[in-house]
């Protein structure tokens, strides 16, 4: 177990709970012999689905009957206690016995217990929510998308640094390219924070990324540039209508090629591309979102994924531990 990655798994959290968690951890399971699952909840529930299909030597169950809800404010799930499932798996990383943790649960509540039981990295005042967005040559890293409404320029290149630091875990062999999501790609362009912030990376002399200046929201997926950075609420409107437009594409296509003979003789036809078209788009490959900033990476899996896109956000947890994420921010803000 001590050459495995220990994570810390809150499986009362998210639509379908403990089943989904615990079918996400088997499917994991079956390609990665990497991991070691702590995970944290209610054992009576939990072992009927992993019982037999795991070695034990993977995994562990640390027994707790309580849990946040989804309906709970992040000032109640505080207020529960620290007996809850999301509290022990953030506790678990505090005390070193896991590496990471990871909660499809509570959004809300899972950054206030994170930030009452972890610390921040020196240097950096303000977490940031960052996430995997596909483009056309890959993958991109944005942030923040949603933690923090309103930034200063130094927490905007903060973010500039810990996302390049993230890219650089998840994707060893790739250089990050940093922009900013501005209004315009004109210097003189957005409002005071976004230039201040511009002048403060092109003066940064950084060996570990290229600052390549602004980008617009209608370039967000042509691959050039991936680490996007902006304050929460910019962020989590770009994110928000990024889902949106993909899910209204999807829809339409299969609309128009099963709504008529024609149609579905020419999906038929394109069945190999169409496939692509799908799995391209599908949620669940860019499930999991990142809290950095913390001393201890903390990972959001989306509530409502299925198994499959929980499985990948166990990949994406045991990435950033084999990519020393934590390290990489440290020596990076300094």
């Amino acid at each position: 177990m001590t050459d495995l990655i220990k994570i810390a798994v809150d499986a009362m959290g998210g639509d379908g709970s403990p089943k989904k968690i615990i079918d996400g951890i088997i499917h994991n399971h079956i390609s990665n012999r990497e991991n070691f699952f702590r995970i944290f909840g209610n054992e009576n529930e939990i072992n009927p689905y992993i019982e037999k299909k795991i070695d034990k030597k993977f995994y562990e169950i640390v027994h707790t009957e309580n849990a946040v809800k989804s309906t709970d404010s992040p000032l109640e799930a505080a207020k529960k206690g620290k007996d809850t499932s999301m509290w022990l798996s953030i506790e678990s990383v505090k005390k070193k016995e896991s590496d990471i943790v990871i909660s499809a649960g509570n959004t809300g509540a899972l950054l206030v217990i994170a930030k009452l039981n972890l610390k921040m990295i020196e240097n950096i005042d303000k977490p940031a929510l960052s996430a995997l967005w596909p483009n056309k040559k890959g993958m991109s890293v944005v942030l923040d998308l949603g933690a923090n409404i309103e930034c200063s320029s130094k927490n905007l290149v903060d973010f500039s640094i810990m996302g390049a630091s993230l890219y650089k875990s998840l994707y060893p062999n790739k250089n990050p390219n940093v922009a900013l999501l501005n209004i315009g790609s004109e210097e003189l362009k957005g409002n005071e924070i976004i230039k201040e912030t511009f002048q403060k990376l092109n003066e940064k002399k950084n060996n570990n990324f290229n600052f390549s200046g602004y980008i617009e929201g209608n370039q967000l997926m042509n691959g050039e540039v991936n680490v996007i950075v902006a304050d929460g609420f910019t962020g989590n409107v770009a994110l928000k209508t990024a889902e949106g437009t993909a899910n209204f594409i999807t829809d339409e296509l299969k609309q128009a090629l099963s709504g008529t003979i024609m149609g579905k003789i020419s999906s038929f036809l394109n069945i190999s591309n169409l496939k692509k078209f799908k799995k391209r788009l599908d949620p669940r490959l860019y499930n999991g979102a990142i809290f950095i900033g913390l001393d201890t990476p903390v990972v959001k899996s989306h509530g409502g994924t299925d198994f499959i896109g929980f499985s990948n956000s166990l990949d994406v947890c045991n990435k950033i531990i084999k990519g020393s994420l934590i390290n990489k921010i440290k020596n990076n803000i300094s």
